[in-house]
Protein backbone atom coordinates (compact mmCIF):
# COMPACT_ATOMS: atom_id res chain seq x y z
CA UNK A 1 0.00 0.00 0.00
CA UNK A 2 3.08 2.34 0.70
CA UNK A 3 4.15 1.85 -3.00
CA UNK A 4 1.31 2.39 -4.26
CA UNK A 5 0.39 5.75 -2.54
CA UNK A 6 4.21 7.14 -2.91
CA UNK A 7 3.20 6.41 -6.87
CA UNK A 8 0.19 8.40 -6.65
CA UNK A 9 1.14 11.11 -4.84
CA UNK A 10 4.38 11.58 -7.47
CA UNK A 11 1.83 11.00 -10.57
CA UNK A 12 -0.26 14.18 -9.16
CA UNK A 13 2.56 16.21 -8.62
CA UNK A 14 3.67 15.51 -12.02
CA UNK A 15 0.46 16.36 -13.11
CA UNK A 16 0.11 19.41 -10.77
CA UNK A 17 3.33 21.07 -11.65
CA UNK A 18 2.19 21.10 -15.75
CA UNK A 19 -0.59 23.41 -15.00
CA UNK A 20 0.17 27.08 -14.05
CA UNK A 21 -2.92 28.68 -12.60
CA UNK A 22 -2.41 32.31 -13.61
CA UNK A 23 -2.74 30.84 -17.38
CA UNK A 24 -6.26 28.97 -16.76
CA UNK A 25 -9.60 30.12 -18.36
CA UNK A 26 -11.37 30.47 -15.35
CA UNK A 27 -13.43 33.83 -16.83
CA UNK A 28 -15.60 32.09 -19.17
CA UNK A 29 -16.49 29.17 -16.76
CA UNK A 30 -17.81 29.82 -13.55
CA UNK A 31 -16.37 26.40 -11.90
CA UNK A 32 -16.52 25.25 -8.27
CA UNK A 33 -16.22 21.83 -6.48
CA UNK A 34 -18.45 20.52 -3.95
CA UNK A 35 -16.58 21.79 -0.23
CA UNK A 36 -17.57 18.08 1.08
CA UNK A 37 -15.65 16.17 -1.23
CA UNK A 38 -12.66 18.06 -0.51
CA UNK A 39 -13.49 18.83 3.51
CA UNK A 40 -16.07 18.96 5.79
CA UNK A 41 -14.64 21.92 7.48
CA UNK A 42 -15.65 24.71 4.89
CA UNK A 43 -12.53 27.10 6.34
CA UNK A 44 -10.50 24.31 4.35
CA UNK A 45 -12.27 23.70 1.77
CA UNK A 46 -12.75 27.47 0.73
CA UNK A 47 -9.01 27.69 1.44
CA UNK A 48 -8.50 24.93 -1.48
CA UNK A 49 -10.40 26.96 -3.36
CA UNK A 50 -8.60 29.67 -3.50
CA UNK A 51 -5.88 28.12 -3.62
CA UNK A 52 -7.24 26.95 -7.52
CA UNK A 53 -8.20 30.35 -7.98
CA UNK A 54 -11.60 29.29 -7.78
CA UNK A 55 -14.70 31.28 -6.33
CA UNK A 56 -17.29 29.02 -6.92
CA UNK A 57 -18.68 26.33 -4.22
CA UNK A 58 -21.82 23.50 -4.04
CA UNK A 59 -22.97 23.42 -0.81
CA UNK A 60 -24.02 20.01 0.72
CA UNK A 61 -22.40 18.83 3.99
CA UNK A 62 -21.09 21.19 6.23
CA UNK A 63 -19.08 20.24 9.88
CA UNK A 64 -20.14 16.73 9.07
CA UNK A 65 -23.98 17.20 8.28
CA UNK A 66 -26.33 18.63 5.67
CA UNK A 67 -26.68 21.93 5.59
CA UNK A 68 -30.31 21.57 5.80
CA UNK A 69 -29.70 19.49 9.00
CA UNK A 70 -27.25 22.69 10.79
CA UNK A 71 -29.07 25.52 12.76
CA UNK A 72 -29.14 28.44 10.95
CA UNK A 73 -26.32 29.96 13.11
CA UNK A 74 -23.95 27.91 11.84
CA UNK A 75 -24.89 28.57 8.51
CA UNK A 76 -23.95 32.24 8.71
CA UNK A 77 -21.06 31.09 10.33
CA UNK A 78 -20.80 29.75 6.88
CA UNK A 79 -21.17 32.42 4.98
CA UNK A 80 -18.73 34.75 6.77
CA UNK A 81 -16.12 32.24 5.96
CA UNK A 82 -16.97 31.66 2.23
CA UNK A 83 -17.08 36.21 2.25
CA UNK A 84 -13.36 36.22 3.74
CA UNK A 85 -12.56 33.80 1.02
CA UNK A 86 -14.26 35.98 -1.69
CA UNK A 87 -16.39 32.13 -2.55
CA UNK A 88 -19.68 32.25 -4.28
CA UNK A 89 -22.21 29.62 -3.38
CA UNK A 90 -23.52 28.19 -7.11
CA UNK A 91 -26.50 25.91 -5.79
CA UNK A 92 -27.50 24.59 -2.04
CA UNK A 93 -27.22 21.09 -2.45
CA UNK A 94 -30.45 18.99 -0.08
CA UNK A 95 -31.41 15.33 -0.05
CA UNK A 96 -35.19 17.13 -1.07
CA UNK A 97 -37.54 14.23 -2.74
CA UNK A 98 -34.02 11.42 -2.68
CA UNK A 99 -36.14 9.32 -0.95
CA UNK A 100 -38.82 6.03 -2.14
CA UNK A 101 -41.42 7.50 -3.90
CA UNK A 102 -44.43 7.91 -0.67
CA UNK A 103 -47.29 5.85 -0.96
CA UNK A 104 -50.74 7.75 -0.67
CA UNK A 105 -51.57 7.03 3.29
CA UNK A 106 -51.52 8.54 6.27
CA UNK A 107 -47.79 7.71 6.31
CA UNK A 108 -47.18 8.86 3.05
CA UNK A 109 -48.52 11.82 3.77
CA UNK A 110 -46.73 12.47 6.89
CA UNK A 111 -43.13 11.71 4.87
CA UNK A 112 -44.49 14.62 2.47
CA UNK A 113 -45.12 16.78 5.20
CA UNK A 114 -41.35 16.50 6.51
CA UNK A 115 -40.10 16.87 3.01
CA UNK A 116 -42.00 20.19 2.27
CA UNK A 117 -40.37 21.09 5.72
CA UNK A 118 -37.11 20.50 4.13
CA UNK A 119 -37.80 22.40 1.61
CA UNK A 120 -38.63 25.60 3.57
CA UNK A 121 -35.67 25.06 5.71
CA UNK A 122 -33.34 25.52 2.50
CA UNK A 123 -35.15 28.23 1.30
CA UNK A 124 -33.80 29.89 4.92
CA UNK A 125 -30.39 28.38 4.09
CA UNK A 126 -30.07 29.26 0.21
CA UNK A 127 -31.23 33.07 1.38
CA UNK A 128 -28.48 33.13 4.05
CA UNK A 129 -26.01 31.60 1.36
CA UNK A 130 -26.94 34.04 -1.38
CA UNK A 131 -28.01 31.77 -3.73
CA UNK A 132 -31.73 31.21 -5.68
CA UNK A 133 -30.49 27.44 -6.88
CA UNK A 134 -31.78 24.52 -5.30
CA UNK A 135 -30.29 20.90 -6.02
CA UNK A 136 -33.19 18.52 -5.86
CA UNK A 137 -34.14 15.15 -6.87
CA UNK A 138 -37.28 13.25 -8.20
CA UNK A 139 -37.78 10.09 -5.50
CA UNK A 140 -35.84 7.01 -5.80
CA UNK A 141 -37.26 3.41 -6.86
CA UNK A 142 -36.49 -0.21 -5.25
CA UNK A 143 -35.29 -2.72 -7.70
CA UNK A 144 -33.85 -2.77 -11.28
CA UNK A 145 -36.12 -0.16 -13.11
CA UNK A 146 -38.75 2.29 -12.11
CA UNK A 147 -42.43 1.54 -12.38
CA UNK A 148 -43.96 4.27 -14.96
CA UNK A 149 -47.11 4.27 -13.55
CA UNK A 150 -46.08 6.58 -10.86
CA UNK A 151 -44.43 9.38 -12.96
CA UNK A 152 -47.66 11.41 -13.51
CA UNK A 153 -47.83 11.65 -9.74
CA UNK A 154 -43.95 12.48 -9.38
CA UNK A 155 -44.49 15.18 -11.73
CA UNK A 156 -47.54 16.50 -10.30
CA UNK A 157 -44.96 16.74 -6.73
CA UNK A 158 -42.16 18.55 -8.76
CA UNK A 159 -45.00 20.64 -10.29
CA UNK A 160 -46.35 21.70 -6.71
CA UNK A 161 -42.18 21.89 -5.40
CA UNK A 162 -41.52 24.47 -8.37
CA UNK A 163 -44.63 26.63 -7.90
CA UNK A 164 -43.58 26.70 -4.05
CA UNK A 165 -39.60 27.65 -4.74
CA UNK A 166 -40.90 30.32 -7.44
CA UNK A 167 -43.19 31.82 -5.20
CA UNK A 168 -40.12 32.50 -2.84
CA UNK A 169 -37.62 33.35 -5.47
CA UNK A 170 -36.10 30.66 -5.88
CA UNK A 171 -35.27 27.63 -8.63
CA UNK A 172 -35.21 24.14 -8.25
CA UNK A 173 -32.25 22.88 -9.86
CA UNK A 174 -33.20 18.87 -10.12
CA UNK A 175 -30.32 16.45 -10.57
CA UNK A 176 -30.36 12.99 -12.16
CA UNK A 177 -29.41 10.61 -10.35
CA UNK A 178 -29.03 7.08 -10.35
CA UNK A 179 -31.55 4.59 -9.06
CA UNK A 180 -34.11 7.84 -9.39
CA UNK A 181 -37.12 8.23 -11.53
CA UNK A 182 -34.92 10.60 -13.19
CA UNK A 183 -31.34 8.96 -13.67
CA UNK A 184 -30.83 9.99 -17.35
CA UNK A 185 -30.49 12.43 -19.46
CA UNK A 186 -33.91 10.92 -21.52
CA UNK A 187 -35.75 10.72 -18.11
CA UNK A 188 -34.96 14.49 -17.06
CA UNK A 189 -35.96 15.75 -20.76
CA UNK A 190 -39.55 13.94 -20.29
CA UNK A 191 -39.77 15.77 -16.89
CA UNK A 192 -39.05 19.16 -18.25
CA UNK A 193 -41.34 18.87 -20.66
CA UNK A 194 -43.99 17.71 -18.35
CA UNK A 195 -43.31 20.67 -15.84
CA UNK A 196 -42.72 23.83 -17.31
CA UNK A 197 -42.74 25.51 -15.00
CA UNK A 198 -39.93 28.79 -14.90
CA UNK A 199 -38.51 27.76 -11.26
CA UNK A 200 -37.62 24.25 -12.49
CA UNK A 201 -34.27 23.73 -14.29
CA UNK A 202 -32.00 20.69 -14.19
CA UNK A 203 -28.70 19.89 -12.41
CA UNK A 204 -26.96 17.99 -15.53
CA UNK A 205 -25.28 15.02 -14.26
CA UNK A 206 -23.79 13.03 -17.07
CA UNK A 207 -21.94 11.11 -15.32
CA UNK A 208 -24.61 9.91 -13.02
CA UNK A 209 -26.99 9.42 -16.45
CA UNK A 210 -23.61 7.48 -18.04
CA UNK A 211 -23.15 4.99 -15.19
CA UNK A 212 -27.00 4.45 -15.33
CA UNK A 213 -26.77 3.07 -18.58
CA UNK A 214 -27.09 5.45 -20.82
CA UNK A 215 -24.41 7.59 -23.34
CA UNK A 216 -25.07 10.54 -21.92
CA UNK A 217 -23.05 12.71 -23.85
CA UNK A 218 -23.99 12.85 -26.83
CA UNK A 219 -27.08 11.07 -26.50
CA UNK A 220 -28.91 11.96 -23.33
CA UNK A 221 -27.64 15.41 -23.45
CA UNK A 222 -28.96 16.17 -26.90
CA UNK A 223 -32.51 14.92 -25.34
CA UNK A 224 -32.55 18.19 -23.49
CA UNK A 225 -33.47 21.79 -23.45
CA UNK A 226 -30.01 23.56 -23.32
CA UNK A 227 -32.32 26.39 -21.46
CA UNK A 228 -33.65 24.31 -18.57
CA UNK A 229 -30.00 23.18 -17.83
CA UNK A 230 -29.37 25.83 -14.81
CA UNK A 231 -26.33 24.09 -13.35
CA UNK A 232 -23.22 20.95 -14.36
CA UNK A 233 -21.95 18.54 -12.37
CA UNK A 234 -18.31 17.39 -13.80
CA UNK A 235 -16.29 14.12 -13.08
CA UNK A 236 -15.27 10.97 -14.80
CA UNK A 237 -16.46 7.32 -14.71
CA UNK A 238 -15.86 3.91 -16.04
CA UNK A 239 -18.38 1.44 -16.76
CA UNK A 240 -17.33 -2.40 -15.41
CA UNK A 241 -16.68 -5.06 -18.31
CA UNK A 242 -18.66 -7.61 -17.06
CA UNK A 243 -21.68 -5.41 -17.03
CA UNK A 244 -22.08 -4.46 -13.64
CA UNK A 245 -22.65 -0.84 -12.54
CA UNK A 246 -18.66 0.32 -12.99
CA UNK A 247 -17.35 2.96 -10.65
CA UNK A 248 -16.27 6.53 -10.50
CA UNK A 249 -12.29 7.38 -11.42
CA UNK A 250 -10.40 10.53 -12.00
CA UNK A 251 -11.28 13.13 -14.23
CA UNK A 252 -9.07 11.95 -17.40
CA UNK A 253 -9.11 8.08 -16.15
CA UNK A 254 -12.94 7.14 -17.16
CA UNK A 255 -15.01 7.35 -20.33
CA UNK A 256 -16.68 10.86 -20.26
CA UNK A 257 -15.72 13.18 -22.89
CA UNK A 258 -16.13 16.02 -20.19
CA UNK A 259 -14.26 18.47 -23.25
CA UNK A 260 -16.95 17.76 -25.93
CA UNK A 261 -19.82 18.12 -23.15
CA UNK A 262 -18.59 21.52 -21.71
CA UNK A 263 -17.72 22.49 -25.48
CA UNK A 264 -21.21 21.77 -26.30
CA UNK A 265 -22.66 23.67 -23.78
CA UNK A 266 -21.25 26.31 -24.63
CA UNK A 267 -21.68 26.56 -27.46
CA UNK A 268 -25.56 26.43 -27.33
CA UNK A 269 -25.11 29.53 -24.97
CA UNK A 270 -24.98 27.86 -21.21
CA UNK A 271 -23.07 30.83 -19.08
CA UNK A 272 -24.14 28.86 -15.88
CA UNK A 273 -21.91 27.57 -12.79
CA UNK A 274 -19.82 23.99 -13.25
CA UNK A 275 -19.45 21.94 -10.37
CA UNK A 276 -16.47 18.96 -9.76
CA UNK A 277 -18.40 16.57 -7.59
CA UNK A 278 -15.42 14.02 -7.97
CA UNK A 279 -16.56 11.14 -6.23
CA UNK A 280 -13.37 9.78 -6.76
CA UNK A 281 -11.80 7.94 -4.00
CA UNK A 282 -7.67 8.39 -3.84
CA UNK A 283 -5.91 6.59 -0.86
CA UNK A 284 -4.95 9.70 0.28
CA UNK A 285 -8.19 10.98 1.08
CA UNK A 286 -10.74 13.21 0.03
CA UNK A 287 -8.56 16.50 -0.69
CA UNK A 288 -6.22 14.72 -2.70
CA UNK A 289 -9.29 13.41 -4.74
CA UNK A 290 -10.45 16.09 -5.32
CA UNK A 291 -6.87 18.14 -6.41
CA UNK A 292 -6.26 14.85 -8.71
CA UNK A 293 -9.57 15.45 -10.78
CA UNK A 294 -9.36 19.66 -10.63
CA UNK A 295 -5.68 19.11 -11.77
CA UNK A 296 -6.92 16.78 -14.60
CA UNK A 297 -10.56 18.90 -15.38
CA UNK A 298 -8.38 22.44 -15.52
CA UNK A 299 -6.26 20.83 -18.09
CA UNK A 300 -9.49 19.99 -20.24
CA UNK A 301 -11.02 23.63 -19.37
CA UNK A 302 -7.53 24.77 -20.60
CA UNK A 303 -8.45 23.11 -23.95
CA UNK A 304 -12.39 24.41 -24.11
Amino acid sequence: MTAMVSITRRRWLASAAAVPLAALPLDRIKLGVTTDEIDDDPAAAAKFLREFNLNWAEIRNVWGKYNTAQPLEKIHELRGIFDAHKIQTSTLGTAFFKIPLPMETPEGRATLDNQWALLNSAFERAKIMGTTRIRTFAFTYQGSAADPKHYPRIYELVAQAARMAGERGFQLALENVGSSYVSTGAEAANLLKAVQHPALGLTWDPNNAGLSGEQAYPDGYRKLDPARIIHVHLRDYRKAANGQKGDWTAVGEGEMDNLGQIRDLLKAGYRGTFTLETHYKSPLGKAHASRTSLTALLKVIDKV
